[in-house]
């Protein structure tokens, strides 16, 4: 174990954890897919030709598959593309250019605003800022966002017309919605009629332990609570299979699934369905999801462990310090005295560890307490990570004693 900065960094390493990517040995997981799946017939039952153009919503029967996995009838699935967050981008532009069912144009009614639990997801945000959407913070709680701050905003503000959602196993908090959260999202008034729920339900089959925590079904909530359009789920199989070649799920009440396949009609004549195909073959059943995500706890357990155990180490008597112990998904959150993030993430780069810059877990890139660091240890070997979290550790003491010594 290595107790000194300085010395640290004459290890040269260079080690990349600035994103939650699938290591090598994950990927390997899926191998068999393409090289031992057999997908010669390419007809499906239905007599589909998957080499041809068509089916815009995707292969009836991989539609049907993901209802079963996300308990939504198939006719409110969309499989489609590779990539969720393409889904999520492309719902706020239809809504933006085309209104959403029975409502307007959001570019006809500026300004625009969306809720944002923080610390969150990025890409969530950068989506919002490139079409100058307005960007709220909220305070991501224990049991999911501030709900009493979110339900006076919205019912007051008819600008509002979203939040976005990563309701198990939160990016990067691990933070898990409790049911009556839940409730609250699906239940509460909003004065924007079109305001919708971006349901990143990112992972929902990405366990670190044994425990299989499920949470409420926000389709079938929001129907019951009179506001069927509300929730839009996104889902994705990229950290399941290859991260550039899986399959993006979208579910939704059917009034929105018609609006979407109206609107997608004009970008595409169908998508890749031999890809869905061979996942489909792939999976099989539930069975083979659950057996493919054990195999991935497997490998991402250790390394999970092994950060908490030297975060311990050298960070667990520090005031003002701690971290998230998440029980799924891809991240840990590093919580620094106010005021040292951005410095524990450059003399980390020092050392040779290169993080996700610190803030981007916040609208606008900008922390207004500059205190949180997003952990990603899924890509790095078990080795490597072990070495990356000394290496964060002595960073971070290395801010504090710089702190303590300008005051």
């Amino acid at each position: 174990m290595h107790n000194d900065y300085q010395e640290f960094t004459k290890l040269n390493l260079k080690l990349d954890m600035s994103r939650g990517k699938p290591s090598p040995e994950q990927l390997d997981l899926s191998l068999s897919m393409l090289n031992k799946t057999d997908i010669s017939n390419q007809i499906t039952s239905n007599g589909i030709d998957c080499r041809n153009y068509g089916i815009q919503l995707g292969l009836p029967e991989v539609r049907d598959f993901f209802s079963s996995l996300l308990e939504v009838p198939s006719n409110q699935v969309v499989v489609e593309g590779n990539s969720s967050l393409s889904l999520m981008h492309d719902a706020i532009v239809f809504a933006l250019l085309h209104g959403t069912p029975d409502n307007p144009p959001w570019l006809s009614s500026k300004p625009i605003t969306f809720l944002c639990p923080v610390p969150g997801y990025d890409r969530h945000f950068s989506i919002l800022e490139a079409f100058g959407i307005n960007m709220i913070n909220v305070p991501l709680l224990e049991d999911g966002p501030d709900m009493d701050l979110v339900e006076s905003l919205v019912s007051n503000d008819a600008s509002i017309k979203g939040i976005w959602c990563v309701p198990k196993y939160n990016n990067p908090t691990g933070t898990i919605y409790s049911e009556e959260t839940i409730n609250r999202l699906a239940s509460m008034n909003a004065a924007a009629s079109d305001f919708r729920l971006f349901w990143d339900d990112a992972y929902r089959f990405h366990h670190l332990t044994e425990q299989r925590i499920t949470i409420p079904n926000i389709i079938d909530l929001c129907q019951s609570a009179g506001h069927p359009d509300r929730a839009i789920v996104f889902a994705s199989t990229s950290k399941m299979t290859f991260a550039g070649s899986g399959l993006a799920i979208l579910a939704s009440s059917l009034s929105n699934i018609n609006w979407w396949e109206q609107c997608v009609s004009i970008r595409s004549i169908g998508p890749d369905k031999l890809n869905q195909l061979r996942h489909l073959h792939f999976f099989q059943n539930s069975v083979g999801i659950d057996n493919l995500m054990n195999q991935h706890r497997l490998i991402l357990k250790p390394k999970f462990d092994a950060v908490d155990s030297i975060f311990e180490e050298y960070l667990g008597k520090l005031n003002n310090v701690s971290w998230s112990k998440p029980l799924g998904g891809y991240f840990i959150n590093l919580i620094t005295p106010t005021g040292l993030a951005k410095r524990t993430v450059e003399l980390a780069k020092n050392a040779g560890i290169i993080l996700t810059p610190a803030g981007a877990t916040f609208p606008y890139g900008s922390d207004p307490d500059d205190k949180h660091i997003r952990i990603a240890p899924s890509y790095p070997t078990l080795d490597e990570i072990k070495l990356a979290a000394q290496g964060v550790s002595l960073a971070l003491l290395h801010a504090i004693n710089e702190q303590e010594n300008q005051t």
